[in-house]
């Protein structure tokens, strides 16, 4: 194991609950330590790694305002997903080395300038990928493809009907359903996100503030000749999914997601028996608790399409750590199209041993 560093860095804290928009200052929920000890290797398995992004997503402003499923005692150091540099290995590591770009998820003290992590945690960025883009990927990419390809199976020819499609998941959603051959029906709000989705490959999208949703999507399915949507994927809940049951096939697939929407829906057990629907729960985070193999073999799945340019992380907005505020208003005021992402420019990677080897 390497020798400690000593030294503090920068993290952002959360010490009491509340609205995480609020401007950051002495009183407000979350604020900037800039005094925080760096974290120190605690086992032989241990990686420290120099943060370059992490990703701000919805749980994560619920967990502040106390909503949220996880309820670590406070005050905490923020997580969610991020990417950066190997800084420093235990002895016992054998899958990563200093030097390597990395992403990865933890619940808590991502949102710091380092975070030490077991190195089973660790996904190696492939080159040439975007490293800032990268910590982006693990959340909502896998959310989505564990939710379409794990619990949905879908398959080739499906029609995927993906509700709140500009937002990190749908992105993600669209395009993981168009790399599987499914028929893509994206559903957003405003032009600009109608022209994203629509250059990422969805084939039919639907303006919500322009259209109304349900008679558009049935005149595009008859146009094609369809009979209905196949999955639907909806991390947005409320009355637009109460909605867009009436569209469903047989023995459709539903994946709930999330409630970005704020009113968490009811679906009909009556509806659900006659029409043969499976309803799929999915946590992503779950996953590394009870599954870890499936949840390993999906990000390695979707790594590999990262480097063949088959998927692509739309990064709408980077605010540095002082910022956080800003991200989180940008997450729940839905001005975001794809990933926000909080990055540490200055936090440029040096090997200090090569550095001095040079001396």
């Amino acid at each position: 194991m390497d020798s400690p560093q000593t030294g503090t860095m920068r993290a952002l804290i959360c010490r009491k609950l509340g609205d995480p928009t609020a401007p950051i200052s002495e009183t407000s929920p979350i604020f900037v330590s800039s005094h925080h000890p760096v974290p120190q290797l605690t086992s032989p398995t241990s990686v420290r790694i120099r943060i370059k992004a992490v990703s701000v997503n919805y749980g994560t402003s619920l967990q502040i305002m106390g909503k949220y499923q996880e309820k670590p005692p406070l005050p905490f150091v923020l997580g969610s997903d991020f990417s950066g540099v190997v800084e420093a290995v235990g002895k016992g590591v054998t899958r990563v080395k200093v030097g390597d770009r990395v992403c990865a998820i933890t619940g808590q003290d991502s949102y710091a300038e380092k975070v030490v992590v077991d190195e089973k945690e660790l996904f190696v960025v492939p080159p040439g990928c975007d490293l800032i883009a990268a910590g982006g990927l693990p959340v909502a990419f896998g959310t989505s493809h564990l939710g379409l390809v794990h619990r949905a199976g879908i398959c080739r020819g499906q029609v995927l009907l993906v509700l709140g499609a500009a937002g990190g998941v749908g992105l993600s959603a669209v395009q993981i359903g168009k790399v599987c051959g499914a028929i893509v029906i994206a559903v957003a709000r405003g032009l600009e996100k109608e022209r994203l989705l629509k250059s990422l490959g969805a084939d039919h999208v639907v303006d919500s503030t322009s259209s109304n949703i349900i008679p558009n999507v049935r005149e595009y399915l008859k146009s094609r000749n369809l009979k209905g949507v196949d999955i639907l994927y909806d991390p947005v809940g409320g009355k637009l999914l109460k909605d867009s049951l009436k569209l469903l096939n047989w023995g459709a697939k539903i994946l709930i997601i999330g409630f970005a929407s704020g009113d968490i829906p009811i679906i009909p057990a009556n509806i659900t028996l006659v029409k043969n629907w499976t309803i799929h729960g999915l946590y992503w985070g779950s996953y590394k608790l009870h599954q870890p193999d499936v949840l390993v073999d999906s990000m390695q799945e979707l790594l590999s399409w990262l480097a063949k340019g088959l998927i692509h992380i739309n990064v709408s907005h980077t605010f540095r750590l002082s910022e956080a505020n800003l991200a989180f208003a940008a997450i729940m005021q839905r001005k975001v199209i794809g990933k926000v992402m909080i990055t540490f420019e200055d936090n440029t990677f040096v090997d200090e041993k090569a550095a001095r080897s040079k001396l």
